[in-house]
């Protein structure tokens, strides 16, 4: 045997000894680790393609695509600012925080009132334009449309501009704040018999505030 093919031979032993010396179980464990982190990766490069495809679109309608998100804040200090309006029932409110692949953290809690319900919830999107553009077109202010049973038009609330929903023939609508282009709330309602009654819930909602939650 030539010199060169020894050396190779020798040189490939310790990593074909490695190999067969690895158990099925070991084996299987690397292929489902291997598996995983691909999957991982799949996963965060879809949120960015998301992302910047919605930032492409917020920018479109006039929002603000060159703000970098950041982490948010806890569920239990939006919690804290959930409405709890006299005359309503309140059940317990709920919460979650996650921060990957799409940063978020919301907070909710549902109101009810004889057949009234009501559903609040505030999301900090970390200024995540994915959260934010389904908005935009609303953020970018002067829409309405009007139907026989109801509408749908802008608004602003404060220096927070929004959304408002309303289906009279249903008794159903929502009303929708972006603050600070981060938080998002949202009242929900169905059942109700004015959409003023989600404007004043929606007052109960310190708005400054949540602005100034970091």
């Amino acid at each position: 045997m030539k010199p060169i093919v020894v050396l190779t031979v020798l040189a490939l032993t310790p990593v074909i000894f490695v190999a067969c010396g690895k158990s099925k179980e070991e084996q299987q464990a690397e292929a489902i680790q291997k598996s995983a982190e691909q999957l991982q990766q799949g996963a965060e490069a879809a949120a960015k393609g998301l992302s910047d495809l919605a930032a492409g679109l917020s920018s479109a309608v006039g929002g603000d695509a060159s703000i970098k998100p950041v982490d948010p804040v806890s569920f239990r200090d939006l919690i804290a600012l959930l409405p709890a309006p006299a005359g309503w029932e309140r059940e317990k409110p709920t919460g979650e925080r996650m921060t990957s692949p799409v940063s978020f953290a919301e907070a909710s809690v549902r109101l009810t009132k004889g057949e009234a319900t009501v559903t609040a919830k505030i999301t900090d999107s970390g200024f995540n334009q994915l959260l934010v553009a389904p908005f935009a077109m609303f953020l970018a202010g002067n829409f309405e449309r009007e139907t026989d049973s109801g509408y749908e038009k802008s608004i602003k609330v404060g220096d927070a501009p929004g959304m408002e929903k309303w289906d009279g023939e249903n008794k159903s609508g929502d009303v929708t704040v972006i603050v600070n282009k981060r938080f998002i709330v949202e009242i929900d309602g169905s059942s109700i018999d004015d959409p003023k009654v989600l404007r004043t819930i929606l007052d109960n909602v310190d708005l400054k505030k949540l602005a100034d939650l970091k």
